[in-house]
């Protein structure tokens, strides 16, 4: 992939059925809720963040492309059982441009594991770590996140470039 990052480039490597629930953990306004709820148009996606402003202009954003297949949840991922959700309950948790602004991030990926069906996947994109467009933040480097991901006995599918400034990582329960 070149250039930005693009949702809908990302998503297409995933070959996801439309009846697959999701869940997007720290959502924001949907920059990627929007293209997987319209892939996902069988399915659910439970949009997630930390914040009520983002989540009500999801909220508008969806209703004004007639989605409606997306419920979104005001809460804290950084906490244990912090997305509300039940366990085993999704098909695919995203983590998109998130980890990065997270403290801790083992307690997040812990969370998107307990939601997770068995054989479920997790699609976690962040910043690269020589990022001259936000050169203030924090990058999380992969090996990091892969570390996490082997002491919770997630299996590593893929690792990929997402797009000139991201990495993407594919986890498996």
């Amino acid at each position: 992939m070149s250039g930005f990052v693009n949702p809908q480039e990302v998503l297409d490597q995933l070959k996801l059925k439309e009846s697959l629930v999701a869940a997007d953990f720290g959502s924001g306004s949907g920059g990627w809720v929007i293209p997987l709820a319209k892939k996902l148009a069988e399915g659910k996606i439970y949009a997630i963040d930390i914040l009520e402003e983002p989540l009500s202009a999801l909220k508008s954003r969806a209703k004004l492309e007639n989605i409606f297949n997306v419920e979104t949840i005001q809460s804290n991922v950084e906490e244990i059982r912090g997305s509300k959700l039940t366990d085993s309950s999704c098909d695919l948790v995203l983590m998109t441009n998130l980890l990065f602004e997270c403290d801790d991030k083992k307690i997040v990926l812990e969370e998107g594991k307990r939601v997770l069906k068995p054989g479920g996947k997790m699609l976690i994109v962040d910043w690269k770590k020589d990022n001259p467009l936000t050169p203030e933040i924090e990058r999380v480097p992969i090996e990091d996140i892969k570390k996490i991901a082997q002491e919770l006995d997630l299996e590593i599918e893929r690792e990929f470039d997402a797009g000139i400034y991201h990495w993407g990582l594919i986890l498996v329960e």
